[in-house]
């Protein structure tokens, strides 16, 4: 029988994909892997055409014969759109796990059936899936590129500066605030390249180019741990490709070379 929708089941951190599917993997055409232990479905939205729900289960999936896989790592096992619709669905889940009572009252809250809220039906608060928006920047200088390496990168990644929007602050005053913070120096003519929904655990990626206009480098040690600047002919081993930072850093080779 043709099934009518699809499942994103979450056991700690790790996606059930059906590896199984003769047109490739997928999400599960069915719930028949969840056990009473897991918390409440959530629409997510569509998938192939179909309602596609999610969950978060906290047992241990049984007789399962697809494969338990990383978040991060979807991409690379069933594609772009796949790793953007498990993003999607793992920062809902988080989001309705996190407010299952009002900040403001303690209340129970209780999830809207026509928008993304948790409402507390005692004082009326709602709360929204959060999101965190991130600037991340790629400066040039002539033939260069201003890479650097954070302590938590894989040994021997560089990639692009990035830091938190602060509250009362435009993206360009982040832009401009954290390449100084980070590594000492001023830029100019920002230009937008692209975004994209990191889930990790609910980021918003806002990436620019920037020219280089003054200054020495001196990474800040809190936050960098080297930094440089890489012709484009001798660059370091840069981020994989599920990030945009891999796409900013191609963009520029794209325009330079």
């Amino acid at each position: 029988m043709q099934h009518t929708h699809y499942w994103i089941i979450r056991y700690k951190q790790q996606i059930l994909i059906d590896v199984q599917n003769p047109l490739g993997p997928n999400f599960l055409p069915h719930a028949d892997y969840l056990d009473g232990d897991h918390s409440d479905p959530i629409m997510v939205g569509y998938w192939q055409g179909l309602p596609c729900y999610a969950t978060d289960t906290r047992s241990p999936p049984e007789h399962f014969d697809g494969q338990l896989v990383p978040l991060r790592q979807v991409f690379g096992v069933a594609g772009a759109e796949a790793f953007a619709m498990a993003g999607r669905a793992s920062q809902l889940i988080d989001w309705q796990l996190n407010h299952q009572y009002c900040g403001r009252c303690s209340h129970q809250n209780q999830l809207l059936d026509h928008e993304f809220a948790m409402q507390c039906d005692r004082c009326g608060l709602t709360a929204y899936p959060r999101i965190s928006p991130a600037v991340m920047v790629l400066v040039r200088r002539g033939q260069d590129l201003l890479l650097a390496r954070s302590p938590h990168f894989k040994p021997g990644v560089f990639s692009a500066l990035a830091g938190f929007v602060e509250a009362g602050e435009t993206l360009e005053q982040c832009a401009i605030r954290e390449v100084r913070e980070e590594v000492g120096i001023e830029i100019e003519r920002l230009r937008y390249f692209s975004s994209q929904s990191w889930p990790f655990p609910n980021s918003l990626m806002i990436a620019f180019f920037a020219e280089y206009a003054a200054g020495e480098l001196k990474p800040d040690p809190t936050e960098i741990e080297a930094a440089d600047w890489f012709s484009i002919d001798a660059l370091p081993q840069l981020p994989d490709p599920v990030s945009i930072a891999r796409r900013l850093i191609e963009g520029a080779l794209s325009e330079l070379q």
